[in-house]
């Protein structure tokens, strides 16, 4: 299994982050709205996946749905797409090494942010709404009861869990971009992003399925969507530009 060592890996993601930055607007849109899909396709497969626990089981919910979650990074990874908690980690990195201005991380920012949320709210409606696959029996309960916990917790409580989603998230991508290998690719986006799960941080995208399914089953109002976005947005953002690009950039980079 081949192995890239850190200095390696900031070298790399720096690259990645100018190259994420430096994409036409259209490509960003495309690669942005299918990132958020597949982010949402792979909550909706841990959503199906856990509902179907027997109740002997329940306190295995939360790791089985975690351990096929990791799906929607895979994807985005792997077959392409922009997704916005790895550009808060990559694009940050870039602008600190001196290769990206601010202004192209904010149009950056802001062009993903829209995309993702209008490829989530695909999936919520579309497959989540119209064939019901989150309306329904045991799939509907667990889909309410994940998105209550989200949008009970307070603004200081969902703005730190959103700091330890994107630690884990951002090491998971910083990772992925040096593999060599599948095997390696997998094992590298899998532990991270399974362990944000089952430790039940928040994750903004993910967030943008998740809330949206349960207000298009009547359990939430759109309101208590954005009053979850601000905290979790805010703590992404920090946990991916500070506390992986930021302490990288520190130890690794030297701005050009």
């Amino acid at each position: 299994m081949g192995y890239t060592k850190p200095e390696q890996l900031a070298n790399l993601a720096v690259e990645m982050g100018v190259k994420k930055a430096s994409l036409p607007l259209r490509a960003q849109a495309v690669l942005g709205f299918a990132a958020g899909a597949f982010i949402a396709l792979g909550f909706l497969l841990a959503i199906k996946v856990s509902a179907g626990i027997p109740e002997s089981w329940s306190g295995m919910n939360n790791f089985i749905g975690a351990a096929v979650f990791p799906l929607g990074l895979i994807l985005c990874l792997g077959a392409g797409g922009e997704l916005l908690t790895g550009n808060m980690m990559a694009v940050p990195l870039a602008c600190f090494a001196g290769k990206l201005t601010w202004r192209k991380w904010a149009a950056n920012w802001s062009v993903i942010t829209v995309s993702n949320m209008a490829g989530a709210l695909f999936v919520a409606y579309v497959f989540g709404h119209l064939a019901g696959l989150t309306e329904h029996g045991p799939a509907l309960a667990r889909m309410v009861a994940l998105a209550s916990g989200k949008l009970e917790e307070s603004f200081l409580v969902a703005f730190i869990s959103g700091i330890g989603c994107n630690w884990l998230v951002s090491l998971a991508v910083w990772m992925a971009n040096g593999s060599k290998d599948g095997a390696g690719f997998a094992v590298a986006v899998w532990f991270p992003t399974m362990a944000f799960v089952a430790l039940g941080f928040q994750h903004v995208v993910a967030n943008m399925f998740l809330i949206p399914a349960a207000i298009f089953a009547g359990e939430a109002g759109w309101l208590d969507w954005l009053y979850n976005f601000v905290p979790v947005y805010l703590g992404n953002a920090v946990g991916g530009s500070l506390f992986v690009g930021g302490l990288y950039a520190l130890a690794y980079i030297r701005k050009s």
